[in-house]
């Protein structure tokens, strides 16, 4: 896994731990962290996608 993918990982974790206690406080100020939680995510997303195929490793195919 690049190291890309798993620091994106890292702060979606703490991003939606933010986002929790933001909500918990009663501030909206969470919906920022939710928002920046689904863009780490999908960066780290991408970043596994990319490696994978650079690597040739996919899920691949039954059917080819």
């Amino acid at each position: 896994m690049p190291r890309i993918a798993l620091v994106t990982l890292a702060v979606c974790v703490l991003a939606v731990a933010a986002a929790v206690v933001s909500f918990v406080q009663g501030s909206w100020l969470g919906i920022v962290w939710v928002l920046l939680a689904g863009l780490t995510s999908n960066m780290a997303f991408l970043a596994i996608r990319r490696d994978r195929a650079k690597s040739g490793t996919g899920t691949g195919s039954a059917t080819g």
